[in-house]
């Protein structure tokens, strides 16, 4: 049992009662899919004021703190707003299908509209942190944040016109809970360079991996729906296992670290390259 398995367990019945909780109130599904969209607008609109704030860089909070402790060390105030807001919205996210489906308010509509609002949420947040690069005129980062969000659109675009096709493409690892929890953990890291990077470049793997599982099935072959029934290179390719699974707890590991530790500096490539 992986370590995933085992908090996974344990959040879903957290999920569960709360979301009772919610139906008893007659809270609807749209309701918090609506709520969880403005929390993630809010969330963009603080990290265009401070996307790459730095973990010492004091925002208003920090120098109200300084000056009552002279050995303090700055937050960004706009970072912990915008971590604040993402929490707040990835729990609605979580909640409005769960209330979905226990309280049974399933609608067609209701699905159009949650995943209609997933891309909007994603264009949110890439957009506030392209901003803040382009009002400080780095090309660099304001690029990342753009291809950040090309890779989010295609993972989506990807698998649904797969399943137009084939019957299921949820291949890849980089799916919309592990992008989220990237920039969730990079905000709270002070890190959001690193998360542009990982973002602006790993999921384009997924993108690729759900076009070439979509050609095999439709030429007639039979792609292995595990590593573990494939071959010995499927097998070892870590960031293939799916959820649950000791691989996959081991990739998302290191995936952490990175977006927590990595000393990225937010340095103007593209502005270097042209004038040297």
């Amino acid at each position: 049992m992986g370590v995933g398995r085992i908090i996974g367990g344990g959040l879903r019945a957290a999920r569960d009662a709360q979301a009772r909780t919610l139906i008893a109130l007659g809270i609807r599904p749209n309701t918090l899919t609506l709520a969880g969209f403005g929390f993630t607008v809010a969330a963009g609109v603080f990290l265009a004021l401070g996307a790459g704030d730095s973990f010492t860089g004091c925002g208003p909070w920090g120098r109200l703190l300084s000056r009552h402790n002279p050995g303090y060390i700055g937050l960004s105030a706009w970072n912990l707003w915008a971590g604040a807001c993402l929490y707040l919205a990835g729990a609605t996210d979580v909640l409005d299908g769960a209330v979905a489906r226990i309280g049974r308010w399933h609608s067609t509509f209701g699905a159009f509209l949650d995943s209609t609002i997933d891309r909007f949420s994603d264009f949110a947040i890439f957009t506030g942190i392209a901003f803040y690069y382009l009002w400080r005129g780095n090309a660099t980062y304001s690029l990342l944040a753009i291809l950040s969000i090309c890779n989010g659109f295609a993972i989506s675009y990807t698998r649904a016109r797969a399943e137009d096709l084939i019957e299921r493409c949820s291949v890849g690892y980089w799916q919309r809970g592990e992008r989220g929890a990237a920039i969730f953990i990079s905000v709270l890291a002070f890190n959001v360079p690193a998360m542009l990077w990982q973002q602006a470049i790993s999921p384009a793997f997924t993108v690729w991996r759900r076009i070439h599982y979509t050609w095999q099935v439709t030429a007639g072959r039979t792609p292995p729906e595990h590593p573990r029934d494939g071959s010995w290179w499927d097998r070892i390719q870590a960031w293939r296992w799916p959820r649950m699974s000791w691989p996959y707890d081991i990739v998302t590991g290191l995936n952490i670290v990175f977006l927590i530790f990595a000393p990225i500096p937010q340095t103007d490539l593209i502005r270097q390259l042209l004038e040297g």
